[in-house]
């Protein structure tokens, strides 16, 4: 029996942190759009609410491999 890899702890520590370092920069940003329509704003959040996974194969592959690139 091998021992359990410190890699999934962590990296979901890193992906908590992610997520909590990226909602406070786009909150910080959304002062930018005041006095938009509406659209821009629902862009906006879609948009910062699809990129913050790009980061994410990369530091889940780790976490299972120990490799960052295949």
């Amino acid at each position: 029996m091998t021992n359990p890899s410190w890699r999934k702890p962590f990296g979901m520590f890193l992906i908590l942190l992610l997520i909590l370092v990226w909602s406070i920069i786009v909150v910080s940003l959304a002062g930018l759009l005041d006095g938009l329509p509406w659209p821009v704003h629902a862009l906006y959040y879609t948009v910062a609410g699809i990129v913050w996974i790009l980061p994410l194969k990369p530091l889940l592959r780790w976490m299972e491999t120990g490799k960052w690139r295949a």
